[in-house]
């Protein structure tokens, strides 16, 4: 299958500067333009002025919405960065989601500064600004550094090959694996505090689910591996890639320890 990953706050503010430059760029012209038109006589008094504010708002409101609708969710700021508006289900948008993405934009940039967007996609689990949450959408990375989108294949942590054939994930649907996966994908960024709490809230009520009992001292985010491994074997045994995680797996020591202060069900691997 494959892996796509939402942008991140960085792409995302570039791409949103390249497409500001451009918005800039017509609203001069369209100043520009109205100046000249006015010098000829033409143009001239409330029509004149009506014609400019008209012009901003196509401007600032229709440049985003018009493209992203009849670019496949893409502007000139998004094409650049390699980015992509979807629905939240894979589907390409239609012109309400893309209008309705527009007028918020204008809510979030024009109030705080752009605070409010810069918030919400950093909390929100599919880095979503306000304007993605009322439409329905998300923004995809369609590529990064690394080229192209690729399979990527999860295997089993080493010395936990026969534990993670032996599990019968199919009780188990695809949120619970996008989970899984969305956990591990971020795991070097979290701290080892909320890398062991976020591990263990995931992996006990899956463990219970599947009716299994990890070897002893197996790390909650071990079993989460074992789990991710498991369900990728059932459900894309085409998947040929490097595994996503070889160097998080490379020793046993590698998963942090649990906080002190932090009970759990799940026993850690041995030191």
């Amino acid at each position: 299958m494959l892996e796509f990953e939402t942008a991140g706050m960085p792409s995302r503010l570039l791409a949103a500067s390249i497409d500001l430059v451009v918005q800039m760029v017509l609203v001069i012209a369209a100043v520009t333009g109205g100046l000249g038109l006015e010098s000829l006589g033409v143009g001239a008094g409330a029509l004149g002025a009506v014609t400019l504010y008209l012009a901003f708002f196509l401007i600032l409101l229709g440049y985003p919405a018009l493209l992203e609708t009849l670019w496949r969710g893409r502007t000139l700021g998004k094409a650049a960065l390699g980015l992509r508006v979807v629905t939240v289900e894979g589907a390409p948008i239609r012109f309400r989601h893309a209008a309705i993405r527009s007028m918020f934009a204008l809510v979030e940039k024009f109030s705080l500064s752009g605070l409010i967007g810069i918030i919400a996609i950093l909390v929100t689990r599919r880095n979503q600004r306000l304007g993605d949450l009322v439409a329905g959408t998300i923004v995809l990375r369609e590529r990064s550094g690394a080229g192209r989108p690729q399979a990527m294949a999860f295997l089993p942590p080493p010395g936990l090959e026969s534990y993670t054939s032996s599990l019968d994930v199919s009780a188990l649907g695809h949120s619970d694996y996008a989970a899984v996966r969305g956990f591990l994908l971020r795991v070097g960024s979290l701290t080892p505090a909320a890398r062991w709490s976020l591990a263990t809230a995931i992996a006990t009520p899956l463990r219970d689910r599947l009716r299994t009992t990890p070897p002893t001292g197996v790390y909650p985010e071990t079993f989460l591996a074992c789990v991710a491994a498991a369900y990728q074997r059932r459900n894309a045994p085409a998947v040929q890639a490097a595994p996503a995680f070889s160097s998080v797996w490379s020793s046993p020591s590698s998963p942090p320890p649990p906080p002190p202060s932090t009970p759990t069900d799940l026993p850690p691997l041995p030191r």
